[in-house]
């Protein structure tokens, strides 16, 4: 038996313990009291939705700030070694939280324990984020905070529209060292739908994320260019052939936001919509 094997079957042994013994006995005990959160995404609702008692573990990245737009809050809790089964099983869970892009072997693995877990598979839109929301708070007994948080959101979102009503939509286009271009059905489109923008790619009829055709972009006539990273990242993309000859990029015409925020798949894409719009519409934030 391999020394992996083995620490794996511990662990669902330990899994089977009755976990009755370390939960408090007060009129809160049926809500879980040992969630183990295994992506970033699921990281940021939980930490947003439960009590921290009810907190047992977080992503392996949840920690670092170049992908957790959560990491200062989330050092609070232990992290997983891994995203793999052994890692979560690990903390005894009575609700383990995961994502749709979860390795398939993983899920597979954590429904043959038994163990109490919620997959979260709709991330593109706001409204997404909400059903997320609710869905978890369902799970942690925390609806009515799921709901404040709802409102909190949708009173944000419904400011930055007034702030952009009648704007002159900035056309915009998502850069970056991997040759990968959003198209519709994307975060980046909820992005600019929210930022006062027009994602020239989902307007010429790109969808989802695919390989950036190089010999469109100047067809596209993009007035500016959106990036995740760091002022850095403005050199590397002078590297890349089909971003140098734009107009944007010779112009200097190049917005960067926090990785963390731009791909964020829950609540914390806000802050996106409104850096995004205070770079794009600057008259308006005055």
């Amino acid at each position: 038996m391999s020394a992996r094997l083995f620490r794996l079957i511990t662990c669902l042994l330990l899994l089977a313990l009755p976990l009755a013994a370390a939960r408090p006995q007060t009129p809160t005990a049926a809500r879980p009291q040992r969630v183990v959160s295994q992506a970033v995404g699921t990281d940021e609702l939980l930490l947003a939705l439960a009590d921290p008692g009810q907190i047992a573990a977080l992503s392996h990245i949840s920690h670092d700030g170049r992908y957790s737009p959560v990491a200062e809050d989330a050092k609070r809790f232990p992290a997983l070694r891994d995203s793999d089964a052994e890692s979560i099983l690990r903390f005894r869970p009575d609700l383990v939280l995961a994502a749709s892009f979860t390795r398939p072997e993983t899920l597979a693995l954590l429904k043959r324990t038994g163990v109490r877990l919620v997959v979260l598979d709709r991330f593109d839109t706001l409204e997404d984020v909400y059903a997320s929301l609710r869905i978890l708070g369902r799970e942690l007994g925390q609806e009515a905070r799921a709901e404040a948080l709802i409102t909190h959101c949708r009173t944000r979102v419904e400011a930055l529209a007034t702030r952009l009503k009648g704007v002159k939509p900035v056309r915009v286009l998502s850069v970056g060292v991997y040759p990968i271009t959003a198209g519709s059905g994307t975060t980046f489109q909820d992005l600019c739908e929210h930022a006062g923008a027009v994602n020239v790619a989902a307007e010429a009829g790109l969808k989802g994320h695919a390989p950036t055709p190089s010999e469109k972009l100047l067809v596209w006539n993009a007035e500016v260019l959106v990036a995740s990273g760091d002022e850095g990242l403005r050199s590397r993309l002078g590297e890349i052939p089909h971003y140098r000859v734009l107009p944007a990029f010779k112009a200097g015409r190049i917005v960067t936001l926090p990785g963390p925020l731009m791909s964020s798949v829950s609540h914390h894409r806000i802050e996106a919509y409104e850096a995004l719009a205070k770079a794009l519409h600057p008259e308006r934030f005055k």
